[in-house]
């Protein structure tokens, strides 16, 4: 089997590695299968679409609609590096998944318009599904209306042109969408259960998403709300990836070659 990447963006130690963790938990994957690549640390090197099954990236505190003065370097390096791993992605119709900060950066990278109007506070989200993503393969695995974790400062206003609208929330209208029939992005965090949320919101407390003081009423709020879970969406995400995967091996695709991205 190719291997399965990884990119991470946090560069907090333990919401990354916590993260990286549910990453693995939700796909069923292996460390050896979900290669992780913390891309905030160093630059991503090229991904070579026929040695890898699927692409999944991660959230973190980046916001793609920050006006770019104010962007650190380490910020424009990864926006470089993961715009130009979207143009392979996007050509090669290569499996792929972004959540939070990956709907932002394939939203922008595919024309939509990413800005405050639509954020969301941090705690669990309603999300009801459209008639396409009902219908999809990776997005319409569970009910046509659940509860997902999320919160995010930014948002797109409206799926990017010619992208199939998937899902959305009472408080964003693109909760969900997909590019081609194998690149998607969640607004909502398919990972995501009440302990990782509370890693999380204690670590981004000074990050604007809430009012520092309101770190206990955040948390509680996440407590109360234990049953939450988001549909096995990265499960069925990568189960498509597979399929594919044995298709294009019978159609004479390429065998497993070398890994040639930057691991963490």
């Amino acid at each position: 089997m190719r291997p399965f990447l990884f990119l991470g963006v946090r560069p907090e130690d333990g919401p990354a590695d916590d993260e990286y963790a549910a990453m693995l938990r939700c796909t069923g994957l292996d460390e050896r299968d979900l290669r992780r690549v913390r891309v905030e640390a160093a630059p991503l090197a090229p991904v070579d679409p026929r040695e890898v099954a699927g692409v999944v990236l991660g959230g973190g505190p980046f916001q793609v609609s920050d006006p770019e003065r104010t962007k650190s370097a380490v910020q424009r390096r990864v926006e470089s590096d993961l715009a130009r791993l979207l143009d392979v992605v996007v050509a090669a119709d290569l499996p792929f998944l972004g959540a939070c900060y990956g709907i932002g950066t394939l939203g922008r990278h595919q024309g939509g318009r990413v800005d405050r109007t639509y954020g969301e506070p941090v705690g669990a989200v309603r999300v009801e599904l459209t008639p396409e993503g009902r219908s999809d393969p990776v997005i319409g695995v569970g009910p046509a209306i659940f509860e997902a974790f999320g919160g995010h400062k930014e948002a797109l206003r409206a799926a990017p042109p010619g992208a199939t609208l998937l899902a959305r929330s009472p408080g964003a209208p693109v909760q969900a969408f997909r590019v081609g029939r194998h690149v998607y992005a969640t607004q909502f965090h398919p990972e995501l259960d009440t302990d990782g949320l509370v890693t999380r919101v204690q670590a981004y407390r000074h990050e604007g998403y809430f009012a520092p003081q309101e770190l206990e009423d955040v948390v509680a709020r996440a407590r109360a709300a234990a049953t939450v879970q988001a549909p096995p969406v990265l499960r069925a995400f990568v189960d498509m990836a597979l399929r594919l995967q044995d298709d294009r091996t019978v159609d004479g695709g390429r065998p497993r070659g070398d890994l040639r991205t930057a691991q963490g």
